[in-house]
């Protein structure tokens, strides 16, 4: 049989308060519980935005950018040489090899050889060093020296 304590056993009778919980932000953002604060008199906070519910966009810090990069970073980027343009076209056709040989031989696309050619490519040496040494010409460096 189990048994007691033998301490004295009290009664709490303080009285327990349960508050309701604060009503939370997007709740008070709703459009019933705006009107039913403005039937009751309450006070209602209202608060303009700037550009709210626009998709306009500022041309201030734009233009500002674009002016910060310009003067940071060149222009235009360089292109293939002419010297190199001729010496590339030159050595390919001694070799009687086709744009798209030569691009399978260094494992490139057609477009990369056609744009060197072209004059239209930004230099990459990694390219320019395949193609010599394919063409057995040299591309880098100073020419014809």
């Amino acid at each position: 049989m189990p048994t007691r304590s033998t301490g004295t056993i009290a009664q709490d009778w303080n009285p327990v308060i349960l508050h309701k919980s604060k009503p939370k932000a997007h709740d008070l953002r709703n459009a019933k519980a705006v009107n039913q604060a403005l039937r009751t008199g309450a006070e209602v906070q209202t608060i303009k935005k700037f550009d709210a519910g626009s998709n306009k966009k500022t041309a201030g810090p734009v233009i500002y950018a674009r002016k910060l990069d310009e003067a940071a970073e060149p222009a235009a980027l360089e292109k293939v040489a002419v010297e190199v343009r001729h010496a590339i076209q030159k050595a390919r056709l001694e070799k009687k090899m086709s744009q798209s040989e030569l691009a399978k031989l260094i494992n490139e696309r057609n477009q990369v050889v056609q744009e060197y050619e072209n004059g239209k490519a930004v230099p990459n040496q990694v390219v320019l060093a395949k193609m010599e040494k394919v063409l057995g010409v040299k591309l880098r460096g100073k020419i014809g020296k």
